[in-house]
């Protein structure tokens, strides 16, 4: 009787690979593969790693120019704020000679203490860095945190009062126009 197994021979024309010995010689494993394929693995992975470096060191000079900028910003901010209180405390001892007049010296002399407060908050202000003023702010509201929130609520009810009144001034002006 014959053998009419149809496993041998192979009836598929794939060539033999040794794929997955790896004892044979890599050329002959992968004889598709080039034959320096282990040397262009290794300049791709050098690639990468110098793609990666890059990428470092490209995020580290943004972040570096970002923190420059925000510190910049921090101290026109602060010099903004110190003339601010400068004219904060004007206003205050001008008022204060109304205030003589109409009330007697003695509140007067309340709005020139007020004044005088303004006057050295503006040169504390003035005579820091922005460093310090934080590390102040974060003592601050770490020591006094319910105080910290009054204040914060405050001054935002107040910008919020500044921003409406500039949106409805442009409204009225542009309806009239």
């Amino acid at each position: 009787m014959a053998d009419n197994d149809s496993t041998f021979p192979a009836t598929d024309n794939a060539t033999p690979g040794f794929g997955a010995n790896i004892a044979v010689a890599p050329e002959v494993a992968a004889p598709n593969a080039p034959i320096g394929a282990d040397a262009d693995i290794s300049k791709a992975k050098a690639g990468l790693a110098d793609a990666k470096q890059q990428v470092k060191d490209g995020a580290t000079k943004f972040q570096q120019q970002a923190v420059d900028k925000i510190q910049s910003l921090a101290g026109d901010g602060k010099a903004k704020a110190g003339s601010a209180l400068d004219q904060v405390a004007q206003l205050l001892n001008d008022a204060a000679g109304q205030v003589d007049e109409k009330l007697g010296s003695q509140y007067g002399q309340y709005a020139r203490s007020a004044a005088d407060t303004v006057t050295s908050l503006s040169g504390a202000i003035k005579d820091k860095d922005v460093e310090e003023l934080l590390d102040d702010a974060r003592a601050f509201v770490t020591k006094s945190p319910a105080v910290a929130i009054g204040v914060a609520a405050a001054v935002g009810f107040a910008l919020a009062r500044v921003i409406q009144s500039g949106i409805d001034t442009r409204q009225s002006a542009d309806t009239s126009a």
